[in-house]
């Protein structure tokens, strides 16, 4: 639609490079089976290269909304962007802050099989951390709709100012962008559990790094792809072709699988120009 729309000719290449890998119109290795991506793209050898394709001069930049506002790097688990959030998080200038959840019990029964500590430990997806650690510019994003369209699942901001049980941030998603909006500790209660627990936290997790399901819809020119063997699109459709605009996309391996009916790529980290 891009490419149509806007006459975008490496656009265009690149939709047309998805649809021979989904079909599988690519050639097949005859020694592993695996179907080369030589040629969609520049090729980096680690998570630090990555970081530094993606986010380039990040303690100089930190300070340009616009030019955050515009990248992210895609990883199939949250662990993965955990783990480049916090790398991140360190370069940029200023002192960290670390907001801590209150987690509960909401039976008896609970409370006793379930201590705190181990409450404090879980880790889901769409639930913030017990242990948020954030600075002045930080790139955040909404896990809950506060208040919708401008406060919704998926919102990005910068963090303006930190407080004990708020947060003032400014808006660098599409809807509200640019305005200023106080973000609260609220009580949030997992129901993809067996027992069910609250978390008083902040609904917000660092983005840097982001899983690709909270991809979806967001407008990027430069996106890090962090690839897997957990992820499965389940379709045709290769695992790159996300709903954002990606101009420049990164992944590590130059094979993946041919298209089968479940495509997985083991494309981990690439620059695509």
């Amino acid at each position: 639609m891009r490419a149509a729309i806007l006459g975008d000719e490496t656009s265009a290449h690149f939709a047309a490079g998805l649809l021979r890998i989904g079909e599988g119109r690519l050639p097949v290795s005859a020694e592993d089976g695996l179907v080369s991506l030589d040629g969609y793209g520049t090729f980096v050898d680690s998570t630090e290269e990555l970081q530094e394709n993606v986010y380039l001069n990040l303690r100089l930049r930190f300070q340009d909304v616009d030019w955050l506002s515009e990248r992210a790097i895609l990883c199939p688990r949250n662990d993965a962007a955990a783990a480049i959030n916090s790398q991140l998080l360190a370069q940029l200038p200023g002192n960290s802050k670390t907001f801590t959840s209150v987690d509960t019990s909401l039976t008896d029964d609970a409370a006793v099989e379930y201590p705190v500590e181990f409450l404090n430990s879980l880790d889901l997806p769409g639930l913030p951390a017990h242990k948020l650690q954030l600075k002045i510019r930080t790139p955040i994003m909404l896990l809950r709709n506060l208040n919708p369209p401008k406060l919704c699942n998926g919102t990005r901001l910068i963090v303006a100012q930190m407080f004990s049980h708020v947060i003032q941030a400014k808006i660098i998603s599409a809807s509200g962008r640019g305005e200023h909006v106080f973000i609260p500790r609220i009580p949030i209660i997992p129901t993809n559990l067996p027992f069910e627990f609250k978390r008083i936290q902040f609904p917000i997790r660092v983005c840097f790094a982001m899983i690709i399901n909270k991809s979806h819809g967001q407008s990027l020119k430069v996106a890090a792809h962090l690839m897997g063997p957990a992820y499965d699109t389940g379709k045709h459709t290769p695992n790159v072709a996300m709903q954002c605009t990606l101009e420049n996309r990164l992944a590590r391996s130059t094979s993946c699988a041919p298209g089968v009916s479940q495509l997985t790529f083991r494309c981990e980290l690439a620059l695509w120009p």
